[in-house]
């Protein structure tokens, strides 16, 4: 009975994650159910087996990855500005160190300063918020790199090539892996899917990021009558949209099954926007170059993070409570 009690939560979660990723595994929330499971699988299988290195990982991870994420950032941020120059975009590693710093130190500094048991209270809401965005944020890492990875054997109907920018009317690497992204798996399925390369043009490029993208593709010796251009769209909700009516337009199937195919670190947001706009398709990711990962990965996180901002309106919503009542009744 002890036994089942010690394992009763990584049940519990992992029972919770499996039904929710079998309903529908574009979801937010299975991030954190699949971080709740892996950390009580841990601290149970540490007790159960009295081997109690397994928690020494999670230990130094909880005391020394604050640390080494700030040095990495760091590091990161130097080493893009070298190979991309400096643009706000360029700066988030930098900022993201200084927030990491700005979180451990915001507290002690407010009670050493001694000020108002208010802004203390603020100081100590803000803090939760930064608790919950991080937490979110090493939840959202490791649920989209398992969502990315797991194997999908799938037959598509159509392949949509989410766009990136060009450079006058050439693709630009990132823009690049992803159409070699996309034709592979086109090969692979038989050659039988309609591409749907989208993306509009941009103020500076010469042309649609969609026609660069299919005069590649048709380069490789992909048929103009498998090409389906979304020549429209600026965002990655746009590029989601306009696809699933053009796609609507083009099939006689009632449900038809596309990819979608984006840069690694854009594969989680692609599918969640994918399932909001009612279209059936999974996400597929190309490789980024890894001194561009972290950056990429936090700007998704952040456009992520703005759809789901009720938790941190519900936590300064309490603390607006309290202190109204701490005003009110003191």
């Amino acid at each position: 009975m002890a036994d089942v009690a010690l394992w009763l939560p990584a049940i519990v979660w992992g029972a919770i994650f499996l039904w929710s990723y079998r309903r529908e595994p574009r979801q937010f929330r299975n991030a954190f159910f699949f971080f709740f499971f892996c950390a009580c699988t841990l601290g149970a299988a540490a007790v159960y087996f009295k081997q109690w290195w397994i928690t020494l990982p999670i230990a130094l991870a909880v005391a020394f990855t604050p640390v080494i994420t700030i040095v990495f950032m760091l590091v990161n941020e130097v080493m893009l500005v070298k190979r991309e120059g400096f643009s706000l975009s360029h700066a988030l590693p930098l900022l993201f160190a200084c927030a990491i710093v700005a979180w451990f130190g915001a507290l002690p500094v407010a009670h050493a300063a001694r000020l108002p048991g208010v802004v203390v209270g603020f100081v100590l809401a803000v803090t939760a918020c930064g608790a919950w965005f991080f937490l979110s944020f090493a939840a959202l890492l490791v649920y989209s790199w398992l969502y990315r990875s797991l194997p999908r054997r799938r037959r598509y109907d159509f392949i949509i090539i989410h766009g990136a920018g060009l450079k006058g009317q050439e693709l630009t690497p990132l823009l690049a892996g992803r159409v070699e992204r996309a034709y592979e798996l086109w090969n692979a399925q038989g050659r039988r899917a309609t591409l749907v390369p989208s993306g509009g043009q941009g103020e500076d490029e010469e042309i649609s990021e969609a026609e660069a993208m299919a005069r590649h593709l048709r380069a490789l010796g992909v048929p103009p009558t498998q090409l389906a251009l979304e020549d429209r769209s600026t965002t990655t909700w746009e590029n989601l949209s306009f696809s699933r009516d053009l796609i609507a337009e083009r099939s006689s199937a009632p449900d038809p099954r596309s990819a979608l195919v984006t840069s690694d670190y854009h594969v989680f947001r692609a599918a969640m926007y994918a399932r909001a706009v009612g279209l059936n398709a999974d996400g597929l990711g190309s490789r980024t170059a890894r001194y561009y990962f972290p950056t990429a990965f936090i700007r998704e996180f952040i456009a992520i993070s703005r759809r789901y901002w009720w938790p941190y309106a519900t936590i300064m919503g309490l603390w607006a409570v309290f202190t109204l009542f701490f005003l009110t009744f003191r």
